[in-house]
């Protein structure tokens, strides 16, 4: 199995919001690129690192037992977060990160952005958004 990384802007949603509802102007949006995340299929969702948190200003949901390589531990929930992935778009919860830590985008906002991984290749494979196609399921 292979390991892939890619470059991802994170926003503050909220920030977005309040700009397009004309409460702050636009150059008041918190958002960074971060160059190396790894994509990790092992992950659930997206985790970060204390410090772009703070940068972002993102709200704390929570705090959560969450299941890591070196046992279980406590982590904090951030919300209302926006992963931009080149053109594709979701909004998901983070998982805050110690500051010496990867970067890791998990399954849940892949699936949400329709992304798979091609560990042959190397690539990701961005999937249509079509009604024959959907992995959304309402019963």
């Amino acid at each position: 199995m292979g390991k892939m990384h890619t470059k991802l802007v994170i926003i503050n949603n909220i920030d977005e919001i309040l700009s397009e509802e004309n409460v702050i102007s636009k150059d008041k949006i918190r958002s960074c690129s971060i160059e190396d995340v790894l994509i990790d299929t092992g992950a659930t969702t997206l985790a970060l690192p204390a410090r772009c948190i703070a940068q972002l200003g993102l709200k704390f949901m929570k705090t959560v037992a969450v299941s890591t390589a070196t046992g279980i531990s406590e982590r904090k929930i951030y919300q209302n977060v926006k992963v931009r992935l080149m053109e594709r778009e979701t909004i998901c919860e983070c998982i805050e990160l110690p500051d010496d830590t990867q970067p890791l985008l998990g399954v849940i906002p892949l699936e949400s952005m329709r992304v798979e991984l091609d560990l042959q290749s190397q690539k990701l494979k961005f999937l249509p958004y079509d009604l024959l196609s959907t992995y959304l399921t309402v019963l």
